[in-house]
């Protein structure tokens, strides 16, 4: 889902050259989800091999990561654990809903309506687990390091940008904020279009400062990670109804504690829904005391050979095409071996 608070939060445009040299920490799921709801063929459905296996994450993984490890960054990409009950809770009545849109789908389907199906598949995406795992084993043969986060991958990323093991956090979704993270880029990729109602924008990578935030909208931390609970983050999606971004912002700033902005939901909470009510305690210690672990930060070896078996030889990908794209991972393989040799003389 992701938080909505973006027209409250400053941000500004870098280039990717900017980041030459630093490690990012990546919100693996949030990425892959994105892969498979952007690379889709003309129905709306993923990319798949001639045996049906959808392969979209796999292409996502390894042209857009490819470009980003060309241009001298490091990425670490950081898996989901065991989600806190409440997210479970969600999940489960989101497989309810692909349910009825698999079934608006096949309807589509049947009347050939390509908008529809369109419309309808996004609603589709999963990840199982063996495109989980397939996923880790690509990136690993990239070179790329893969951390498993005992639960929340967002706060992992977040943990390692605050010990300052990496330069930032890299997810499209706000929460990273939410979970502490002192910079976090958005619309990690090359500069490319987006189709719009109005036609093609620019889209270019985003920077987030957290201080600058709060330094900006005149609170501290845990008053942005109330506004979250207001608007509705993954563990309570319906929020506080009628209360939206600015109007979150006016609240936490005339309650001002969170003892003082919670006991002043109870009555808004106790009108919700059975399903939709939460323990806005709960889910603010989500955040603020998230589970993480230290983790060491080792880079594994390219591996061409285990490249091109899990993209040519498993699923079909043209040969001609990785190829081309391993010739870039090989050129960094040789400028890391000079760079080491420059240092003995």
């Amino acid at each position: 889902m992701g938080l909505s608070i973006k027209d409250i939060i400053s941000k500004k445009e870098i280039e990717i050259p900017n980041l030459k040299g630093k490690t990012l920490a990546v919100d693996a799921f949030n990425t892959l989800y994105q892969f498979l709801s952007t690379i889709r063929q003309h129905d709306g459905m993923p990319l798949m091999d001639e045996n049906k296996n959808i392969t979209s994450h796999l292409s996502g993984i390894f042209y857009r990561n490819v470009s980003l490890l060309s241009e001298g960054i490091k990425l670490i990409y950081v898996f989901d654990g065991k989600p806190p009950a409440l997210k479970a809770k969600i999940h489960k009545k989101r497989g309810l809903v692909r349910d009825e849109y698999k079934e608006k789908y096949e309807l589509a389907k049947s009347s050939e309506d390509i908008t529809l199906m369109r419309k309808y598949s996004s609603q589709l995406i999963r990840l199982e687990d063996d495109m989980i795992e397939e996923s880790k084993e690509l990136l690993t043969a990239l070179g790329i390091q893969v951390i498993q986060a005992p639960s929340e991958g967002e706060s992992q990323a977040a943990y390692l940008a605050k010990k300052k093991e990496v330069y930032a956090s890299a997810s499209q979704d706000y929460d990273s904020l939410l979970f502490g993270a002192p910079l976090l880029i958005k619309n990690l990729t090359l500069a490319r279009k987006k189709k719009t109602f109005s036609g093609y924008v620019e889209v270019k990578p985003e920077l987030i400062e957290l201080d600058k935030v709060l330094e900006e909208l005149e609170i501290n931390l845990e008053q942005l990670i109330c506004i979250g609970i207001l608007v509705g983050t993954d563990y309570n999606p319906k929020g506080i109804p009628r209360i939206g971004q600015k109007k979150a912002l006016k609240y936490v700033k005339e309650y001002v504690t969170k003892e003082e902005i919670f006991d002043s939901l109870k009555e808004k909470i106790d009108e919700l829904e059975p399903f939709d009510q939460f323990d806005p305690y709960e889910i603010y210690d989500l955040f603020a005391k998230a589970e993480v672990n230290d983790e060491e930060i080792k880079f594994p070896e390219i591996n061409f050979a285990k490249i091109k078996e899990i993209l040519v030889t498993r699923h079909g990908f043209s040969e001609e095409r990785i190829d081309k794209q391993l010739e870039k991972l090989k050129k960094i393989e040789e400028d890391k071996k000079q760079g080491n040799l420059d240092k003995w003389f």
